[in-house]
């Protein structure tokens, strides 16, 4: 009599709603008839289990099926069939987990000075179809089982690692669950190394485990074909052009075909957005980005999936996690899947982005960050590091950034006008980027963006050649001012101005401070139809139109002035030629002069980005 599936010396079986073992256990045998169990616990016999009936025997083989023993143990199960025996020693009921990925979740750690004690109520599947307590590295891939693991390393496995390597999150994970739940925890090793998502892809369920997916089918099903949910680590391998624009639609068929296997449409997933990593000479940043913000926003595409940061932790080599941070790791993954698991009474799940907003600050702008689920507030060992905000260019503007509460304020070297051109905020940005803000119950940020910080706009340079009219006499500002009716009586002549500040500094400053306004007047022309803004920056009241109608009214004059400091209405303008024309307040000789730009506003991103400019702008006549 010999057990092939669902039952083994040392293992963890997986409970059910009733918080008992419902174990369905196959083997061989000689024998026939009915299959029974007897059951002890510390010696003594538990209670309906002296000679219980369980399953049955024929032809060579036998089913049964083990229900109603509670969450604890350890028990020692005897099945018999007529004179065969077979005796299962040390065995625990409680919640088991497959640990899947590349090799973050493999355990490439160093074993810190001060280890995770092993506790002999966390056990793990070792991948020689062992149980034993979990201690890492529980990913034994030099004696694995199953021939892919061989095959992925060129055809033999690898030699056994030397002493004080090896860590990988399962056991932190195992530990911290145990004491939120109070109930043993069982691993499932089955995470390779350097594994990309067609490697891991469902479609490949090769029998006798000559594939990842089919290897962790195979481990699931020889150990009851029940697990309380899953760990996942990967996506560094697919962070190039053609893997990462299809990562979220192959995380979704890998999920709904691993639920359809288990027989749990909705298992429960906790995986780790990638970290970084230092000097990887393969694929480009935006890659690597876009693997972490298509895993931030998974959720979304997969219910009853969860995500959590690691990019503020630390390494241990170019990309693998230190010991210490895989300890964080797995005490983070134990947190948000008992939230997913439990709902917000159990905990918070992992800290999310809310929303941004973009406000004046001085002549520049400050762009004011919100989270969701963080636990007291946010906090950083030293200045608040990690978010940047680029252009198309890869320019930054940041030069602080504080936090405090659910918010981080990320003070920015332009104006928000300015950040309309095509400016993106994120968090983690690059390869290796220096990430330090956490809550305060030491969980990090998740990596994101980009986010735009509205909507895409193309500008012209600023315009240096104007026509200036004669000063006129003003009546206390331009509030009520309108389109002038006579054009020619302002007599305009043609200034062609030095800098991109158009300044009339030296006439005014010869005016004695008198009450005056003047206009600067421009044309453009435009090849198609398109919706245009003036963008302006000005030292004095200003008032602009665009073919005779108001499209802008500042009644302040910022000094010293500042290039898309205000925005226009947003018009729609025909093909042809257009007149533009700019009304300043000399404010008794404190205004002087303005900067003038032309925004193009119905772009999409893909055409603002483009190197190639493949659309038409106004033309400054």
């Amino acid at each position: 009599m010999k057990i092939e599936t669902g039952l083994f010396d040392h293992m963890v079986l997986q409970r059910n709603i009733m918080d008992a073992c419902d174990a369905r256990i196959e083997g061989i045998c000689d024998a026939k008839g009915p299959v029974t169990a007897r059951v002890t616990c510390a010696g003594k016999v538990v209670r309906g289990f002296a000679s219980v009936q369980v399953g049955t025997a024929s032809r060579g083989r036998f089913k049964a099926k083990l229900k109603g023993l509670a969450v604890g143990g350890p028990y020692d199960v005897e099945l018999s069939i007529d004179r065969e025996r077979v005796c299962v020693k040390d065995v625990l009921v409680g919640d088991v987990w497959l640990l899947a990925g590349q090799s973050n979740m493999q355990g490439c750690g160093l074993v810190p000075e001060k280890p995770l004690p092993v506790n002999p109520r966390v056990r793990a599947f070792y991948m020689n179809d062992e149980w034993a307590p979990a201690a890492d590295p529980i990913h034994s891939l030099w004696e694995s089982v199953d021939p892919v693991h061989a095959q992925l390393l060129g055809g033999a496995l690898p030699p056994k690692p030397a002493k004080g390597w090896g860590v990988c999150p399962g056991p932190a994970f195992g530990a911290e669950m145990m004491k939120i739940t109070g109930v043993p925890q069982g691993l499932i090793a089955c995470a390779h190394g350097g594994t990309t998502m067609a490697q891991w892809s469902p479609k490949l369920k090769g029998e006798g485990g000559t594939s990842l997916y089919s290897a962790m089918l195979r481990r699931f099903k020889k150990n009851g074909a029940k697990v309380a949910g899953m760990l996942w680590y990967q996506g560094c391998s697919d962070a190039g052009p053609v893997a990462e624009a299809v990562y979220t639609q192959a995380m979704k068929e890998f999920i709904a075909t691993l639920r359809r296997d288990c027989g749990d449409a909705r298992l429960p997933v906790a995986m780790a957005q990638i970290s970084r990593t230092v000097n990887l000479a393969s694929d480009a940043p935006q890659y690597w980005n876009g693997i972490q913000e298509q895993q931030r926003l998974l959720p979304r595409h997969i219910k009853n999936l969860t995500v959590v940061p690691t990019v503020d932790l630390a390494l241990d080599d170019l990309i693998h996690l230190s010991g210490e941070s895989q300890y964080i790791l797995g005490r983070r993954l134990t947190k948000a899947m008992h939230a997913l698991r439990n709902g917000r009474k159990s905990g918070l799940p992992p800290i999310e982005f809310n929303g941004v907003k973009v406000l004046p600050h001085r002549e520049w702008s400050v762009v004011e960050v919100t989270f969701k689920n963080v636990a007291g507030a946010l906090i950083s060992a030293g200045r608040p590091s990690g978010f940047s905000i680029i252009n198309s260019e890869g320019r930054s503007c940041v030069f602080d950034t504080k936090v405090s509460g659910q918010k981080a304020r990320i003070f920015t070297t332009v104006s928000p006008v300015e950040l309309r051109k095509g400016w993106r905020l994120h968090y983690g940005y690059g390869l290796n980027p220096f990430c330090n803000i956490v809550d305060g119950a030491g969980r990090s940020l998740p990596v994101f963006g980009p986010v735009w910080l509205g909507p895409p706009i193309s500008t012209t340079s600023l315009i240096q050649q104007f026509l200036v009219s004669d000063y006129q006499p003003g009546d206390g500002g331009l509030k009520r001012l309108k389109y002038p009716e006579d054009m020619l009586a302002l007599h305009f002549r043609k200034i062609a101005f030095p800098g991109l500040f158009c300044s009339m500094r030296n006439e005014i400053s010869t005016h004695g401070g008198r009450d005056e306004y003047f206009f600067y007047a421009c044309r453009i022309s435009c090849r198609e139809h398109m919706k245009i803004m003036l963008m302006l920056g000005h030292e004095g009241p200003a008032k602009a139109w665009i073919d005779g109608a108001e499209v802008y009214y500042g009644p302040e004059g910022r000094v010293p002035a500042s290039p898309g400091k205000g925005a226009g209405k947003v018009v729609d303008v025909a093909p042809g030629e257009h007149e533009i024309l700019v009304a300043l307040d000399t404010d008794r000789g404190k205004g002087c002069g303005i900067f003038l730009q032309v925004a193009r506003c119905d772009l999409t991103r893909e055409q603002v980005l483009s190197p190639t400019k493949f659309y038409a702008m106004p033309e400054i006549l």
